[in-house]
Order: structure tokens, then C-alpha cells, then sequence
């Protein structure tokens, strides 16, 4: 018989360098570029600005967990949690016109049901006997 080695964490994502994943270390070369980006191109007041703003994104986005999952996906469900909420409620209105549709419907669903075939109803006796036949293998006889 094969045995296969079945994965296992692969909810974890890869570390790179140290304790810093692959998302975490494409985010701070990214950060690291517009904080470049921003010196070269702003004055000094306007680097200090968008610098600070950007280390905390990157901490902020990167490293910080809300129940062990990352900041993004925490506020992706909430804002889709947001978007559409759980608890919905339903006002309609219903006019005489609606009512009367839906007594017709039920009169043609009772004509509809009277035109079947009845079904016979089984009694728990019969039943017995049926479970009898099934257990000897068919050498019971009612």
C-alpha cells in the first residue's frame, strides 16, 4: 500500500528573511520606495509626513493580527460585513390583488393533489412482517 505524506500548515505563510514573510518584505520595498520617492521629489516637512504615514501602514498592514488573521483580511470582512449585513428585514406590503392570486393558487394546487393516485397507508403490523421477510431472507411467509 502507497503512503503519501499529507501537507500540513500550509495556512503559514513563508519566511523570507528571518521572522519576515514574502507580503511582509514586497510591502516594506514598496514603502521603502515611495519613502525614497518622497525625498527626492518633497521638502523636508513633506518626507517627515508621508514617511511616518507610510511606516504605519506597513506596521499596521504588515505585522499586526486581529484573531490570528492579518489586518488586510480583517478589514476586507469588515467592510463586507458592513456592506451586507446578516440580520435582514423584510416589510411587504400586500394588497387585496396579492391575497386573491394566492387563494387561487391554493384552489388549483387542492384540484391539482385531488387528481393523483391515493397512496395506501402502511400499518406497523404489515411493517413487522415486512422487516420479518427481510430478516430471514425470504423464507418467511406472512
Amino acid at each position: 500500500m502507497d503512503r503519501f505524506v499529507a501537507p500540513q500548515f500550509i495556512n503559514v505563510e513563508d519566511r523570507i528573511i528571518g521572522p519576515i514573510t514574502t507580503r511582509q518584505f514586497i510591502m516594506m520595498v514598496i514603502g521603502g520606495i515611495v519613502c525614497f520617492g518622497s525625498f527626492k521629489l518633497l521638502d523636508t516637512g513633506a518626507f517627515a509626513l508621508i514617511t511616518f504615514i507610510v511606516v504605519v501602514f506597513i506596521i499596521v498592514f504588515g505585522f499586526v493580527k486581529v484573531n490570528g488573521r492579518n489586518f488586510s483580511q480583517f478589514v476586507s470582512s469588515m467592510i463586507e460585513a458592513i456592506k451586507r449585513p446578516k440580520v435582514r428585514v423584510w416589510h411587504k406590503q400586500v394588497t387585496q390583488a396579492d391575497l386573491a392570486k394566492l387563494q387561487e393558487e391554493e384552489n388549483v394546487r387542492e384540484i391539482k393533489s385531488d387528481i393523483g393516485p391515493k397512496k395506501k397507508v402502511t400499518s406497523s403490523q404489515r411493517l413487522a412482517e415486512l422487516a420479518l421477510m427481510v430478516d430471514t431472507g425470504g423464507r418467511y411467509e406472512g
